[in-house]
């Protein structure tokens, strides 16, 4: 009975000491297998990757207000040459694109007919002349009644006229040009018969140009006339044309709410009428300005900012933003002359990412997570 005793207790311990080995180990697995996790998690975690972009310095330059706006451009003067007479063309004496006086004559008309007409009228004022002076005598000594002579006036009066028109027709007969310019069109041939009233050439008058702008009423304050104006067209590219504001019509249009802005530009160069034009009026400019390039300003944003670098991140600064000068912009307040603006890349930019500059040292990456080595050390301290 004792023996029996005895063995079942130290049976009860053996099993105990069994247990406890057998957790000891499953423990000591446990914590490997987690350092093993760890070390693995370490490794597999990637370095932040600074994304590349493209930057452009703040900067002072002299920026200007302006008004932009399009038109085509149009002759100062235009007239169709019109016959006034009709009769065979005997010479034409200009072609396209010959520069031409106001008064030089371009056509000669067949006036025969017309000359013939004035020599007969001429006959008959010289006949009348001469009875004239004769009634005249008699009158004075009472032989013709003043009722005659009267009648001899009068008729005398209207050979003159009929003489005056006969030779007008004849002047007709030479087609002068009405303005100078330069002959855009011709539409008669020699030998052509020529019908009255017809056109037969177009003259244009290019020694000053004008493009006609309709301007919202907002601007009537700002546009004044002799402001500097700039001008590019799409026929040639890569050339600026300077001309001026002429004038400004006073009237804002109740319709369209807009007023009528014509700009002068000097003729006789490249720049033809009908050209299509892209116009700048500079109404104001302010030489140092702090500016950056349009394409700095974030799309998509309530308020104007911009993305800067500052040791190797980008920061998101809202700025005040003044004139708008073609491909620059001025800031008013949030930038400081040297600060380097993003350009290109930004999309892919948030709040504090590592940036890489384009053409500048590589940036230190920082690591997401500690080395392998470093978190091993950590955890060996904290199993001790």
């Amino acid at each position: 009975m004792r023996h029996s005793i005895l063995f079942r207790g130290r049976l009860i311990l053996v099993r105990a000491l069994v247990v406890a080995l057998a957790g000891a180990f499953a423990l000591s697995a446990c914590k490997g297998g987690e350092g093993a996790a760890d070390a693995k998690t370490t490794e597999e975690t990637p370095a932040e990757e600074a994304v590349p972009v493209e930057v452009a310095a703040a900067s002072l330059r002299a920026v200007a207000a302006s008004y932009t706006g399009t038109a085509p451009l149009e002759a100062l003067g235009e007239s169709q040459v019109v016959a006034k007479t009709s009769g065979v063309a005997l010479q034409v004496m200009v072609e396209e694109g010959d520069v031409v006086r106001a008064g030089q004559t371009l056509v000669r008309l067949d006036a025969d007919r017309a000359r013939l007409q004035a020599a007969q009228t001429a006959a008959q004022v010289a006949k009348l002349q001469n009875n004239y002076q004769r009634s005249s005598q008699l009158a004075e000594q009472q032989l013709l009644s003043a009722n005659d002579n009267d009648q001899i006036k009068y008729d005398l009066a209207n050979a003159r006229a009929a003489n005056r028109l006969a030779n007008l027709e004849v002047s007709y007969a030479s087609v002068t040009a009405p303005i100078s310019g330069v002959v855009a069109s011709r539409s008669i041939k020699t030998g052509n018969f020529v019908q009255i009233n017809t056109p037969i050439f177009r003259i244009v008058d290019t020694s000053q140009l004008e493009a006609v702008l309709n301007v919202p009423e907002r601007e009537l304050a700002t546009l004044k006339a002799g402001l500097p104006v700039e001008l590019t067209v799409d026929s040639l590219p890569g050339q600026t044309f300077t001309g001026r504001v002429d004038r400004v019509a006073p009237v804002v249009d109740a319709g369209s709410g807009t007023f009528r802005v014509i700009c002068a530009f000097e003729g006789g160069g490249l720049l033809q009428p009908g050209m299509f034009g892209r116009i700048s009026i500079a109404y104001d400019q302010r030489a140092n300005a702090l500016t950056v390039p349009r394409i700095a300003l974030l799309d998509g944003e309530g308020d104007p900012a911009v993305f800067v670098v500052r040791e190797s991140k980008a920061v998101r600064v809202p700025v005040k933003l003044g004139y708008v000068d073609g491909q620059w912009v001025e800031v008013r307040e949030g930038l400081k002359t040297g600060d380097q603006v993003v350009v290109a890349g930004k999309a892919a930019l948030r709040e504090g990412s590592l940036v890489q500059v384009v053409g500048q040292p590589k940036a230190t990456q920082v690591a997401a997570a500690k080395p392998a080595a470093a978190k091993a050390e950590d955890n060996d301290d904290n199993q001790q």
